[in-house]
């Protein structure tokens, strides 16, 4: 099982910022995890929430915003360049999360493989992409099928969804798998891959392993390692 952070050792430091994915490395995660959004002038950027206000104290709207005013407002904000470098430089496997909807549509998944393609990232470094939306993971498939992709679950999603999905990986919350640990013999009776998020308490972790989780997604990557 790989211990990725979940935006970075987001427990400890300021989610998605070099400090946290730093942290990460310390805390010997095995992967980084981060969240894509764009720009007005389509900068690909690490952020969650579509608005700045809760972490930043400023009610813009990233997809509203150029990133000059973006940075102004937080100036630890990362780009995809960023944390490739980061990640890259510390040789470490990344899961980048498409956020959807947005009213830039799959330009998002565009932008990403263009940038991918370009860096040029090293081969011992697994790429993965993932997202709620069913249509985001086909669209990467089309882009670039060489790419693994992660067609991720909450509660209400339909497992027809997942059957369908293109995708080697699905990704359910701990939420769902706790309260249907079923899931994952069916998921990988589909031959794929299980990623959970966002799994933290010690009960969650001897779950996931005794599922047989391949990946596990966690805002604690120090106290996951403590269970391998």
């Amino acid at each position: 099982m790989l211990i990725y952070a979940h935006r970075g050792a987001s427990a400890d430091f300021p989610e998605m910022t070099e400090s946290a994915y730093l942290g990460a490395v310390t805390q010997g995660a095995d992967g980084f995890e981060c969240d894509l959004r764009l720009s007005r002038d389509e900068v690909p950027l690490l952020w969650h929430n579509a608005s700045m206000l809760e972490r930043a104290g400023n009610r813009g709207l990233i997809a509203e915003m150029t990133f000059a005013e973006i940075k102004q407002a937080y100036p630890q904000i990362l780009t995809l360049d960023d944390f490739l470098d980061i990640a890259i430089n510390h040789k470490k496997n990344v899961l980048i999360e498409t956020k959807h909807p947005v009213i830039s549509g799959n330009r998002v998944e565009e932008i990403l493989i263009e940038k991918l393609r370009d860096r040029k990232v090293p081969k011992s470094i697994e790429v993965s992409v993932l997202s709620f939306s069913w249509f985001a993971v086909e669209k990467v498939k089309r882009l670039d099928s060489s790419i693994p992709t992660t067609f991720l679950m909450h509660r209400h999603t339909p497992l027809t969804l997942a059957r369908l999905s293109s995708a080697p990986s699905i990704g359910p919350g701990i939420d769902l798998l706790r309260g249907k640990p079923e899931l994952a013999s069916k998921i990988k009776k589909m031959g794929k891959s299980l990623s959970v998020w966002t799994v933290d308490r010690a009960e969650d972790i001897e779950l996931c392993k005794e599922l047989g989780v391949d990946n596990l997604i966690t805002n604690t990557p120090a106290h996951a390692r403590r269970f391998f």
